[in-house]
């Protein structure tokens, strides 16, 4: 008889130890720690899930013998969510949706099969709310009924064998945490239900040729909960983020085996459901009548595509010993660090000031191509003068002031071109041969260059 094995693993951040003990040494949660035990393996060679992904091929070949024709890819009725998947579903993937409470998982997913099952069939698993629940949006939206069909479940291996049943070409389970296995002893959502319950999903999914959707929960933080394995096992993990109180949404990338990373894909939430923002520039460019000052657009790279964001600053006497630093949308280290360098080589001191930074629409600007518009604008806040209404800036400032190239220089200027923007400061290293028709363009290679420019 086999041996169950006892594992001690973290709730929170999922780390495993020999033994119980009071505090994770990683996460330093307290209490976290709960005793896991792990059943034996009754899976058979011969079955039907006889191992990890792609088992069933078992002929070594080279790579010159491999057929490079790809899979027809499934589109999802959204342009934004193909985007953000890389052009489509791709059939025998495993994908992964997060979110907080009430972003519009569940909408988007009912939206997309309710449309996809008029034409291929396609089965909604859902394990958090009842039939009756999930019926009763589906009618609320004003979506097509007739088609898919519906299962609340969950035992993941009574789902695999409804499924090889029905042959449907996609599947959504909502949502993974409440998903449990019959051989694994512990309770469902915890560490090891929901790393082996993904792992059979994700084999189901690339052995039988069926795309799995799965809908994963986010801890306080933001982060997916469950072990990182979670994130590991499947083929694309995506956030859908949007705050309680803006009607916009935004799907994100995080890993994608089949696309881009870090898409962006933007949504608006209406009474009759998610419906996507196919110009979400024009969304984030809906500045006040009065000019004012501290504003100015940058021009953003997400994924494949230019995104022009309003970013604003307000820099004020402060009335503490230590001035505060807020940034809502970027970076504060980064702040900081272009403090000291507009200290350094623009001349202008600020320890005595608060400096307040915010990204208009909610959106998060992770590249470094915000670096001289953040200056720019942080100047303008600073001497109280107003920009130019139909200035755009983008470019990485490096530690001795000088401005460096981004990439992707021509497309953003096109971008801000076709919404009205007359002037753009750009670095040097990216001014085009041939300027978009009606637009100055100034190259600069130090920030002083750059501030004689305004």
């Amino acid at each position: 008889m086999a041996k169950n094995k006892t594992a001690y693993v973290c709730n929170e951040c999922g780390q495993d130890f020999p033994r119980w003990q009071g505090q994770c040494s990683a996460c330093l949660e307290w209490n976290s720690i709960t005793e896991v035990r792990l059943g034996a393996a009754t899976v058979a060679r011969s079955g039907r899930f006889s191992g990890y992904a792609g088992a069933g091929v078992s002929e070594v070949k080279t790579l010159d013998q491999i057929d490079l024709n790809e899979l027809p890819r499934i589109p999802s009725s959204f342009t934004e969510f193909d985007r953000v998947l890389g052009g489509g579903i791709v059939p025998g993937s495993a994908i992964l949706i997060g979110g907080h409470p009430g972003a519009g998982k569940s909408t988007l997913l009912l939206q997309t099969l309710c449309q996809l099952a008029e034409v291929m069939p396609a089965l909604y698993v859902t394990g958090e709310e009842s039939l009756q629940q999930v019926a009763m949006r589906a009618h609320r939206l004003g979506l097509p009924t007739s088609k898919l069909k519906m299962l609340s479940e969950t035992s993941v291996e009574t789902l695999c064998d409804i499924a090889l049943k029905e042959q449907p070409k996609l599947i959504v389970v909502d949502s993974i945490q409440v998903m449990h296995m019959s051989d694994v002893q512990s309770s469902p959502g915890s560490v090891a239900q929901v790393r082996e319950s993904a792992s059979f999903l994700t084999r189901f999914a690339k052995q039988n040729g069926i795309a799995v959707i799965m809908v994963g929960h986010v801890t306080k933080d933001g982060s997916l909960a469950g072990p990182k394995v979670l994130e590991h096992c499947i083929d694309c993990s995506v956030m859908f983020e949007g705050d309680s109180d803006s009607r916009y949404r935004t799907l994100r990338s995080h890993k994608n085996r089949f696309g881009a990373i870090n898409e962006l894909g933007v949504f608006a939430m209406t009474e009759r459901g998610l419906k996507e923002v196919a110009n979400p520039s024009a969304i984030f460019l809906s500045r006040g009548e009065e000019a004012s000052s501290g504003s100015l657009v940058m021009v953003v790279w997400e994924g494949t595509r230019p995104l022009l964001v309003e970013l604003q600053v307000l820099v004020d006497n402060s009335a503490l010993s230590n001035p505060r630093r807020v940034a809502v949308g970027m970076d504060a280290n980064r702040l900081a660090m272009l403090l000291a360098v507009m200290h350094r080589h623009g001349g202008l001191q600020m320890s005595d000031q608060d400096v307040f930074v915010n990204v208009v629409g909610g959106v998060k600007v992770t590249e470094t191509s915000a670096d001289l518009t953040l200056l720019l604008a942080m100047v303008s806040s600073f001497r109280g003068e107003v920009l130019p209404r139909d200035l755009v800036a983008f470019g990485e400032v490096g530690l001795s002031g000088e401005i460096r190239p981004v990439p992707n220089g021509q497309e953003r200027l096109v971008e801000a071109a076709k919404h009205g923007f007359k002037r753009a400061i750009v670095p040097r290293a990216n001014m085009p041969k041939k300027p978009p028709e009606g637009m100055e363009v100034i190259g600069v290679s130090k920030l002083a260059e750059a501030l004689a420019a305004l």
